[in-house]
């Protein structure tokens, strides 16, 4: 069991600086970008000085209607296990759709976008999670995501959503405070709504990080400073529960070591004047206890309050390690949802929790309406034993439910079908010019697929950054035109592959200089292997291959 303090994603551009940076208790980096057998030398430095490295993936796709891919599975365990890492982190969010279970083109679409908060959704999310959690050795943490559009027909909140994630699998939360302030902009959520609707206690850790808006919409770029609203909402967690950890996010546009030092600083005064909220509400609860003739309870807070202090980040709140798996704690907590009354996540008895009103079994928790036993839940509909929970067709024990309040397989497999339409439906949208799906609003849809583009085309230049030094200021605008009629099909460097071919086949870029360069590139990484640098060794390799087909 450990706490993870305070953090900073890990970047080949800021790898040096983060070494250097004072107060760095732990490290995320994106899984994806990480070798097990090769470990970046920075990497294993930081292990060495027993600094935490937590694998982050975005490739995974929970949130898709398709069971996560076994391969994906298992690179993301072995990542965790070379990197000695305590738990491993993912977002709810859908990267991709179609293939056979829509019988229409597989389609990538390069970045994450918002699953729908619907109970075919959340059954489809929660079957995955378990899957997920099964392949890997360490514990798994969700993270909420940036939406710049929303679904239609959505039956829960982002906080009720998170809930019952949490509730019918047991599995962590990363909670990004940026991305509810993303979504407060873009789609008029509260965002201390959402934080009184959490499980505070299945929280993992925190992101962190900064953006822009324009034209009233608000992207979540991680390459800006944190805005004020964002530590604000950090502020507000941190004064209803001390969270584990908290990391500052940069992936672009890194300033100097001495800015981002300046950021976690401002990111810790954030959370001490939250921690200073939260001690100041429980003295006043102790103090209105003492008054009825029990002062030890003002003594006992005032103890919180030093010891607070004194430990800073995550006191008292630990983080699984090890062996400790995340399907005993689905069995600690009576499984997944039964929806009679059981305990929550982290809540064995019916004690209070954050944001009850009683300490009662079945106390109200965010969003009930009585305090009854199998009291109404986030979109619960009775306040009745074995009450209606997203999913659920009756308020009937077990209806339409396996064991443990799980839905019946066929019930998922249906659900998938469903899901993976509506989601075919929305990526072609975004990333093949298809007409939006009824229900979306069109602007939206409309930034939100420029978005894509202008995040594939950051990436190419990142994954082969020799493109947008040939093809010099008209790579972005040619990379562009391309993926308007290219939708992205597979990985971002058969991507890059595919756009050095398309402009070749067109007889571009016109200079005859950068379009031999270009060719060379492309031949160079297109084969099944690298062509040697040796004019000469080429050639006798191309006579070879002549003579061996007379």
């Amino acid at each position: 069991m450990e706490r993870l303090g305070t953090g900073i994603g890990w970047r080949p551009e800021i790898a040096d600086a983060v070494e250097r940076m004072p107060g760095i208790d732990w490290v995320e980096a994106v899984a994806e970008n990480v070798c097990p057998g090769h470990l970046p030398d920075s990497l294993r430095r930081l292990r060495e000085r027993g600094v935490t490295v937590v694998p982050h993936g975005v490739s995974l796709g929970l949130g898709g209607a398709d069971r996560p891919d076994a391969g994906r599975l298992t690179a993301l365990a072995e990542r965790a296990e070379a990197l000695g890492s305590p738990l491993v982190t993912e977002h709810i969010a859908f990267v991709r759709a179609g293939g056979p279970l829509t019988a229409s083109p597989h389609l990538e679409a390069g970045h994450l976008l918002p699953v729908p908060r619907t109970r075919d959704a959340l059954d489809v999310l929660c079957e995955n999670i378990r899957i997920a959690q099964d392949a890997l050795p360490v514990p798994l943490a969700v993270e909420n995501i940036a939406a710049l559009i929303g679904w239609p027909g959505e039956e829960m909140t982002e906080g009720q959503f998170l809930y019952e994630v949490a509730d019918r699998t047991g599995v962590r939360l990363l909670i990004d405070v940026a991305n509810l302030h993303t979504n407060h902009v873009n789609r008029g959520e509260d965002p201390s709504k959402a934080l009184a609707e959490l499980p505070l206690e299945a929280i993992a850790y925190v992101h962190v990080a900064g953006g822009f808006e324009r034209d009233g919409v608000w992207h979540d770029s991680h390459a800006h400073p944190v805005p004020r609203p964002v530590l604000d909402i950090l502020t507000d967690l941190a004064s209803r529960f001390s969270p584990p950890g908290v990391l500052l996010e940069r992936d672009e546009n890194f300033p100097a070591p001495a800015e981002l030092e300046h950021e976690l600083s401002t990111i810790r005064r954030a959370l001490e004047a939250g921690a200073v909220e939260r001690v100041k509400a429980e003295l006043r609860a102790a103090a209105g206890t003492a008054s009825g003739g029990r002062g030890d309870a003002l003594f006992a807070a005032a103890g919180a309050a030093r010891r607070e202090a004194a430990g800073g980040v995550g006191g008292g709140h630990l983080v699984q390690t090890g062996a400790v798996r995340q399907e005993g704690a689905r069995r600690v907590t009576g499984g997944a949802g039964s929806g009679t009354g059981a305990s929550r996540p982290g809540n064995e008895t019916g004690a209070t929790r954050p944001g009850d009103e009683t300490g009662a079994a079945g106390a109200i928790r965010p969003g009930d309406e009585t305090g009854t036993a199998g009291a109404t839940r986030p979109a619960d509909e009775t306040g009745a034993a074995g009450a209606i929970r997203p999913g659920d067709e009756t308020g009937t024990a077990g209806a339409t439910r396996g064991a443990f309040g799980r839905p019946h397989q066929e019930d998922v497999d249906g659900a998938r079908q469903r899901l993976a339409l509506a989601q075919a439906a929305l990526l072609s949208a975004l990333v093949a010019g298809t007409p939006v799906p009824e229900g979306f609003d069109r602007v939206r849809v409309g930034v939100q697929a420029r978005a894509l583009a202008a995040k594939r085309a950051d990436v190419v230049a990142k994954v082969a950054p020799e493109l947008p030094v040939i093809l010099g200021d008209g790579y972005r605008t040619a990379f562009l035109g391309y993926a308007q009629a290219h939708p992205m099909t597979s990985g971002y460097r058969r991507d890059a592959l595919s756009f050095a071919e398309h402009l070749l086949s067109a007889g571009r870029p016109g200079d005859t200089g950068a379009r031999r360069e270009l060719r060379e590139w492309w031949l160079e990484r297109s084969g099944p292997a690298p062509r040697s640098r040796r004019p000469a060794h080429r050639l006798a390799l191309a006579t070879r291959r002549v003579l061996s087909r007379r």
